[in-house]
């Protein structure tokens, strides 16, 4: 069960970057220039208070010191790479090595 759910999101994550590559591509060949959007603008799209909402909520739980992390590191990188990122390590984490002697192995 745990693994299905690593599963889907694995799928979802996969899903969210695929749109988010798409909506990059779309605004580079608009404005004829590379133009990737990071995570934080993708965060901001929702809510003007979304992006605070995040903070308060990872300073609170996880610590200063991980926001500072966080928002220099993850924050400036492409959506599409953040989420293509995560759809592979929820893949990792719901992987199951198939079995030697096939199906009906003890």
């Amino acid at each position: 069960m745990v693994r299905l759910i690593f599963r889907l999101g694995s799928l979802l994550s996969l899903c969210l970057g695929v749109i988010a590559a798409t909506i990059d591509s779309i605004q580079s060949v608009s404005i004829s220039s590379v133009a990737l959007t990071p995570i934080s603008a993708t965060i901001s799209d929702f809510s003007p208070d979304s992006l605070v909402a995040l903070q308060a909520l990872i300073e609170q739980y996880l610590g200063q010191a991980t926001w500072s992390a966080f928002s220099t590191v993850i924050l400036p990188q492409p959506a599409f790479a953040v989420f293509f990122g995560l759809a592979l390590v929820f893949w990792m984490m719901g992987y199951k090595k198939p079995s030697p002697a096939g199906r009906f192995a003890a």
